[in-house]
């Protein structure tokens, strides 16, 4: 059997180990292992920024950004003497040993088991129960322009000016933005979810023909504020992070001036080192920033009661006439599903607007799978077709992946 390729770079005083260099990890764009390594190895000092003594959770590509990935929430026992970890604790009670990246060795480590994109914690390990970073992600619904997101972005900005605190903008790299604001450790996350959902119903109170704040996917429009990404189990991705995009689209810190007038497709692997080079690191003043709460806090008592995002939550007051068509493993066969559907019903699936067609990402044991459903609200009743079973019907419970290894 032929020895697998690798390759030794000298980083941080320790020898890093790389296979399988030129694996082919974006198809379409042409990009190779080897060249998102000497990527984040250019941009290394704005990526560790990021991620500094955050344990994260890894999100492991070993086939490329065409393959489902795989979560992997502990550091393999058998691992480099200079690896540092820190043990975190999920709402279970369960705990985890986690990887934490603190120099360009370490965060060459994670690239090399498949790790596309870096996905912290927003707690560093000298304090695990009190946050130091409050997250805003805008996540639009299909259909929303990115002039409404910088719109929404704007608000965003003007409600944390009003509440004493300084957010920093980048795009995700997906289809949003981040706004990432440091505050002091003081606060446990539940107090610091509560202040994102009192910034997300002030930005849905001033500018709510074009955000929400609304939980439930079925009732949304335009951005959505997820307040819930501050939650204590939530992972995001984090600065410079290179996304799984066939373009493969980096998470971009940018200046409030700068972000107003991007092109969030102007970001990618290929791009940002010269931009990184050239202007330094937008963010760079980030930890300098740190802010109080309180004051998000006391607009959410004002607010009154909390939304709170459960499985035993009821559904809303209003039942919305929303049905499951498609439940698989991997996102092309849901989406399959969907035409599928379509084809049986061309008349109801045209008069869809593109926020009626929720795709859910769901966290299986160690991997994804993903739900299509259609929200009927736009389709007068005696013309709504009935429950079907859903085409493919994926059970999740099936879904237990070999066990880790590297890319």
């Amino acid at each position: 059997m032929a020895k697998t390729e690798e390759i030794h770079l000298e980083l941080s005083g320790h020898q890093v180990r790389v296979s399988n260099p030129n694996k082919l990890y974006f198809p379409q764009a042409g990009i190779t292992k080897l060249e998102l390594v000497e990527y984040y190895v250019a941009v290394a000092e704005g990526a560790i920024r990021g991620v500094a003594r955050r344990p994260m959770i890894l999100k492991r590509y070993v086939n490329g950004v065409e393959a489902e990935p795989f979560f992997q929430k502990r550091v393999d026992k058998k691992r480099p003497a200079w690896i540092e970890t820190a043990t975190f604790t999920f709402p279970s009670g369960r705990v985890a040993e986690e990887i934490t990246v603190n120099n360009t060795a370490q965060l060459v480590y994670v690239v090399n088991l498949g790790c596309i994109d870096l996905n912290p914690h927003a707690i560093r390990a000298e304090n695990m129960e009190n946050p130091d970073e409050l997250r805003i992600d805008l996540d639009p619904v299909p259909g929303v322009p990115w002039s409404q997101i910088v719109e929404v972005a704007r608000v965003a900005r003007e409600v944390l000016g009003d509440y004493g605190l300084v957010g920093w903008p980048k795009t995700s790299g997906s289809r949003g933005v981040h706004v990432w604001v440091r505050i002091a450790p003081n606060w446990p996350f539940k107090l610091v979810r509560k202040a994102g959902l009192a910034l997300a119903r002030e930005v849905a109170r001033r500018a709510p023909a074009i955000a929400t704040a609304k939980w439930w996917k079925e009732e949304r429009h335009g951005v959505f504020v997820d307040y819930n990404q501050n939650a204590r189990d939530r992972t995001t991705a984090s600065a410079y992070s290179v996304r799984p995009t066939p373009d493969a689209r980096v998470s971009m810190p940018l200046s409030w001036d700068d972000f107003f007038v991007a092109n969030p497709l102007d970001f990618t692997l290929r791009t940002v080192p010269a931009l990184f080079a050239a202007r330094g690191d937008a963010h760079a003043g980030i930890d300098q920033a740190v802010g109080s709460i309180d004051e998000l806090l006391e607009l959410a008592d004002r607010q009154g009661e909390l939304e709170e995002p459960t499985a035993k939550k009821p559904a809303p007051k209003q039942k919305l006439p929303v049905i499951t068509v498609a439940q698989a493993k991997l996102k092309p066969d849901a989406l399959a599903g969907l035409e599928r559907w379509k084809a049986r019903h061309p008349t109801v699936a045209a008069r869809l607007a593109p926020e009626d067609v929720l795709v859910d990402t769901n966290r299986g044991r160690a991997t994804a799978w993903y739900r299509i459903r259609i929200n009927l609200k736009n389709v007068p009743a005696s013309e709504r077709p009935g429950a079907e079973p859903p085409d493919p019907d994926y059970d999740p419970k099936t879904e237990y992946g070999d066990g880790p290894h590297e890319g």
